[in-house]
């Protein structure tokens, strides 16, 4: 499915040349000159990616990037601020307030669509991060919730973070140091009992799904 982009730009000069950089390299892309247009249709479909001018007519861009924030659906779009202004107090206030990138005018439109890119495959890795499903096993990461064939499993913190580990590195054998490190952000000398009873523990919850997690001898896990 095509990444749908909304261009938010008064000038029409700029908003034609970021059209055709922007549809040339595959996006599928709308233009609105002022917020209210821009709110009328993202309330409608809620787009992938926003490429929004500070100076706007009727609204402030920051206060746009505020309205975005505090709704639902669009508190994590991606959003790149496009401004004249060359101080950095205002690129800094921007980011504060929930802008994730910003350009300033005037700029090339290699470095746009690179921007563009880098922020929507930040954006994608962070969304995965945040749901991760395998087999019958979906673990949400903002929720703290594991699902086991659509039925809730219910886990302490640390199995918690350990079948994340795992999860996120399906496939790769993790060694019982790197384990220890990132769940309980210890050496793994002499800890070795406590890593195999969470493992244990976590496979009994998990039911049939928990024939996933594999002990590789010597080494340490791996979930495939």
């Amino acid at each position: 499915m095509a990444v749908h982009i909304y261009i938010v730009e008064d000038d029409k000069n700029i908003r034609e040349i970021e059209m055709f950089a922007l549809k040339n390299s595959g996006y599928a892309v709308e233009e609105f000159e002022n917020a209210k247009s821009f709110f009328s249709r993202s309330a409608e479909k809620v787009p992938d990616l926003v490429l929004l001018d500070i100076m706007l007519p009727d609204m402030d861009g920051l206060e746009i990037v505020k309205k975005l924030r505090s709704r639902p659906d669009t508190v994590r779009v991606p959003i790149i601020l496009v401004t004249a202004k060359t101080t950095e107090l205002d690129k800094v206030k921007g980011l504060d307030i929930g802008a994730d990138d910003y350009l300033t005018k005037p700029f090339g439109v290699m470095e746009l669509i690179s921007r563009v890119k880098a922020l929507l495959r930040r954006s994608r890795a962070l969304q995965d991060d945040k749901q991760l499903v395998l087999g019958d096993i979906t673990l949400d990461s903002e929720r703290r919730e594991v699902h086991v064939g659509g039925e809730l499993c219910e886990l302490t913190f640390k199995e918690f973070e350990l079948l994340k580990l795992l999860m996120v590195n399906a496939g790769i054998v993790l060694h019982r140091d790197t384990i220890m490190s990132d769940v309980w952000g210890t050496d793994y000398e002499g800890e070795s009992r406590t890593l195999d009873m969470h493992i244990k523990t976590l496979r009994q919850k998990l039911g049939e799904a928990g024939n996933m997690i594999k002990t590789v001898r010597n080494v340490g896990y791996k979930m495939e």
